[in-house]
């Protein structure tokens, strides 16, 4: 069942919660952690789900972060990709990632895992900055998926085949945003909301 909950002021800190044990377990493996997802949005209805991104350096810090991961008690899942935009790069290294389920106990979460400087590891931190900069388009997603939670709550392939491409158009204005602003400048700036950890 897909059920869309009113803004709850408390996702950043529980956010907050979730993380720290985290970092303090993955150390110099993250670049970053971030909270994406609609939930890292102020005032943005959402699945009452928090997002979560950990930035890793290459691949090859796939399954030393999953051991990691595993030791906190997350379970990782087989979907090791993600959706790729129209005018996305196409070489599949740009939306591998690794995702996980969290450990018994602990509120609903998802866990991505993406390495820094491909694709999918930018979409998620422009769309999320877009949508923070720009009330409109983010009331006008609010709208989007309310009304696919009202059509396809029982169908979660039908929400997600017509909210990826929903996404995508909301992806490509971010892109004339972030010229416009120098978002790129900023894209290694730790948001309040988000851990910047140092690199080596």
């Amino acid at each position: 069942m897909i059920a869309i909950a009113p803004y709850d002021s408390t996702w950043p800190a529980q956010f907050e919660a979730i993380v720290e044990p985290m970092v303090a377990a993955l150390g110099p493996l993250a670049l970053r952690v971030d909270h994406i997802g609609s939930t890292a949005v102020p005032g943005l209805a959402a699945k009452d789900i928090i997002d979560i991104q950990v930035t890793v350096r290459s691949a090859d810090e796939f399954d030393p972060v999953r051991r990691t991961l595993e030791g906190l008690g997350y379970t990782q899942a087989q979907h090791l990709c993600d959706h790729v935009p129209p005018a996305g790069p196409e070489a599949p290294e740009h939306w591998q990632k690794r995702f996980f389920r969290p450990p018994a106990g602990q509120r609903p979460t998802n866990l991505h895992v993406r390495i820094a400087g491909m694709a999918n590891q930018r979409y998620a931190l422009l769309f999320r900055d877009y949508l923070r900069a720009n009330a409109a388009a983010a009331s006008a997603y609010e709208i989007i998926k309310r009304q696919l939670a009202h059509y396809h709550c029982d169908n979660i392939d039908a929400y997600y085949d017509i909210k990826d491409p929903a996404c995508d158009l909301i992806a490509f204005a971010a892109e004339a945003w972030a010229l416009h602003t120098d978002w790129a400048l900023q894209t290694d700036r730790a948001l309040p909301t988000d851990r910047a950890l140092p690199r080596d």
